[in-house]
This record gives C-alpha cells, structure tokens and sequence, in this order.
C-alpha cells in the first residue's frame, strides 16, 4: 500500500483507513462515488427539516424533563406532604428545592409589622430592705407584655412583676419587696403608662397587669396545639431594656419538660430563636402573626446557645381569664401535703410497709381529703382509675377536674387497699 504525504504532513491513505480511538482498530470503506446533483426535491427541502426538527424538539424536552429542576420549573411541583395510617408523614411529595431568601424576608418583615404594636416593654421597680441601710433602697427590672385586650389588659410573667417570689432576690443581707411601681411603654411611645397589678399565679409563672388606655392593639392568639418541630418563629420583647426587638428562630421541640431554680415545672415550647434577660412575657408567634407563646425561660451556662422556652398560649387562657374575673386562679383542692414512694424507697426501707405512690405527710382541716377519711400515713395508689406514682400524677389527674367535681381515690393503709371518695373544694 502506498502511503502519500500531504502537504500539511499528515499521511493520506487511499485504500484503507485506520481509526485508532481506544485503541480499536476498524476498517472503513472509501466514500462512494457521488452521482451529480439534479435539483432539489420537496423531500430535501420540506419534509425532511420539518421532521427533523420534530424529532429534535422531542428530544430536548426529554432531556429537560428526565432533569428534576428543570420538570418543575416548567410544570411547578406541589408542595405537600401524606400521611400513611400510622401518622407518619411521608416526605416523598415535599418540595426540597430551595426557597427563597426574600420570601423568609418579606415573612418576617409582615409579622414584625404586624406584632409589634401588641408588645409592651415593662419597667419595674423594687424596694429593698438592706441591713447596711435603715432607709429602703430602688431596684429596677425590665420585662415585655402582650397586649390581649384592646381595654389596656396585658398578659406577662409572675417574675416580671413580682420579684420578691424567686429566692435568688433576696438574701440574708437584703429583702427584695413586691413591685411598687410598673411603668409600661408602648411601641413607638415614649411615654410611660403606670400599671396596677389585676392578678398572679406564681403556680404557672403568669400574671395580668392593666393600663388606663384604651384602642389598644391586641395581639391575634394562634393555636399552639397544631404548632409542628421545625416552624418558623420569632420571639418579640424587650431583651435588655431594647425596646421592641424581634430575633427569628424556628421550633426546636414540643412539651418540653422544664424545672427552674426555684423547683416549678413547666411543660413549654423550645426554640433557638433569641430569648434574653427581658424578653419574659414578650411573645413568641408563627408566620401569621400569631401569639403561640409567652417567652418565659432560657438555659444559660458555658456552651449553651439557642435554648429558649415558651409558655404555650393555649395553657394560659384559662390562666388569665381567671386572674381577669377573679384576680386570682380558681383551683380544685384536695387538701393535703405529700411526698413520693419510689421504688428505691421502698428498696432503702425494708422494715415499712410500702407501696408506690404519693405518701400522705399531712391533711388540712376542714379539707375535702379529711372529710373523705384520708389520713396521715396513707399511700393515695390510684386516681379515677388511673395508677398514682407521685404527687404530681396526683394533682394532674385532679387539675382535670373542675371545683364541685367528685374524685375517686384508692389509698393503702396498714397492709389493705380500700376506696374512697371525695368532693373537691376551691384552693384557699
């Protein structure tokens, strides 16, 4: 075979070519002669580019739609989610793609707009007894409110306005007094409303102070029993004396379980967004707007960031409603004073005769317990059916009831079990 050089350099083959991709070897036969051209014809000129751009269109809208970001951006893509039977959300149907950033803009900015004028900044001030001093001295404290009538009544924490509850106030140098002045500051005020203080519970940290104004902006109350783990929030107050600021977060966990210094347990909504010395009493909405919470605690310590609590709203209606009408929380009472049988009690005092429950330590005169016959010493094993661990399954199941309603009781005294029965009264 003979092998020409063109004038480039490359080698010209005129009776077999090689072509080496992937070093495969294969055989190609020379370009048949052309015959010459006699005209166009309809085939070449019409039908042929009509079908080829058919086939052409089909194709790219193949590929555009085997490309999941593509599909949706031309037919959208819904975004919802199933549940199966078992109440499991199946997240096949969510849309993962990314959201934009100024729709979470324009969301906080409506809901700040919105909230705002219903937040109250709350200055306290306190008066304290020194034995370095005979004459009392001031102290002050800042808190935030929730406006919930337009008739000046404002919703906020029992600590806000009543130091003198919490024993990390006082001292055996020093006794801090309850509040003798509460000055509340609107949004966009400057001027101080003097408040007088409706009613407190320090049983649920709640209390109801009130303004003499009125065309207030009450705040819109959502429903926190539908809130979900993951849902936008904002935390809306007065952190630090900073009168109406808002932090975004999200919902970290549902009925949370939380004790303070002082003992009390709350079942609250946790959250990352920014809850500070201050925002106590301020609110905690959704993406309506909505109050779903009352900021109440954080949990404070070296590498401890993003843990907030809220009270939920739906517990503090009744609350407020009470202290509103009565100036107090109305309460079913039993009467009597407790302690828990454990396990490990009874493991650790073998010589009594134990069970598990609450342990009665003391009974109230003239009480709905001492008129039932309940006694000291007695061990309170069931309650309306259900099994009693500690006191407070005990005064759960009881704070399901209304005052006036009958309560069922199984005690164990003396080796026996018996049943009684009694009528719960109002809490003195």
């Amino acid at each position: 075979m003979d092998n020409q050089y063109n004038n480039n350099g490359f080698i010209n083959t005129n009776a077999t070519q090689y072509n080496t991709n992937q070093n495969n070897f294969k055989k190609t036969k020379p370009p048949k002669e052309k015959k010459p051209k006699t005209g166009p014809g309809f085939g070449k000129t019409v039908a042929l580019p009509f079908v080829s751009g058919i086939v052409g269109a089909t194709l790219v809208l193949g590929i555009c739609f085997s490309v999941p970001t593509i599909k949706n951006n031309i037919i959208g893509q819904t975004n919802t989610y199933t549940k199966d039977n078992n109440s499991n959300i199946n997240y096949n149907n969510v849309n993962l793609d990314l959201v934009s950033l100024s729709n979470i803009s324009d969301t906080g900015v409506a809901v700040a707009q919105k909230v705002l004028p219903s937040i109250v900044g709350i200055s306290v001030e306190y008066s304290v007894n020194s034995l370095f001093s005979r004459n009392p001295s001031t102290a002050t404290a800042e808190g935030s409110g929730v406006i919930i009538s337009s008739d000046g009544y404002i919703l906020t924490n029992n600590h806000v306005i009543d130091t003198s509850t919490s024993s990390s106030s006082s001292s055996s140098y020093y006794e801090v007094n309850k509040a003798s002045k509460i000055n509340v500051y609107l949004y966009n005020d400057e001027t101080p409303y003097e408040a007088e203080i409706v009613g407190t519970d320090e049983q649920t940290d709640l209390a109801v102070i009130k303004i003499d104004k009125t065309d207030l902006t009450a705040a819109e109350l959502g429903d926190s029993d539908t809130v979900q783990v993951g849902e936008w929030c904002m935390s809306v107050g007065n952190p630090l004396g900073m009168k109406s600021t808002v932090c975004q977060g999200s919902i970290s966990a549902l009925n949370r379980q939380i004790t303070d210094s002082e003992g009390k347990t709350y079942t609250v909504l946790q959250t990352d967004a920014a809850i500070n010395e201050g925002n106590s009493g301020g609110a905690l909405v959704n993406s309506k707007g909505q109050v779903i919470g009352i900021n109440t605690l954080k949990a404070s310590g070296e590498g401890v960031e993003g843990l907030g609590f809220a009270i939920p709203i739906n517990s503090t209606k009744d609350i407020y409603s009470d202290l509103i009408q009565y100036n107090k929380v109305k309460r079913p009472y039993i009467g009597i004073t407790g302690s828990d049988i454990t396990e490990d009690t009874i493991k650790s005092n073998p010589t009594f005769d134990l069970k598990v429950g609450a342990y009665v330590r003391s009974v109230d005169d003239y009480s709905p317990a001492e008129k039932a016959g309940i006694k000291v010493g007695d061990i309170i094993i069931e309650a309306d059916g259900q099994k009693i661990e500690n006191m407070d399954d005990l005064n759960e199941i009881k704070n399901t009831h209304q005052i006036g309603d009958k309560m069922t009781l199984k005690i164990y005294r003396d080796g026996r079990e018996s049943t009684v029965e009694l009528t719960l009264a109002e809490q003195p």
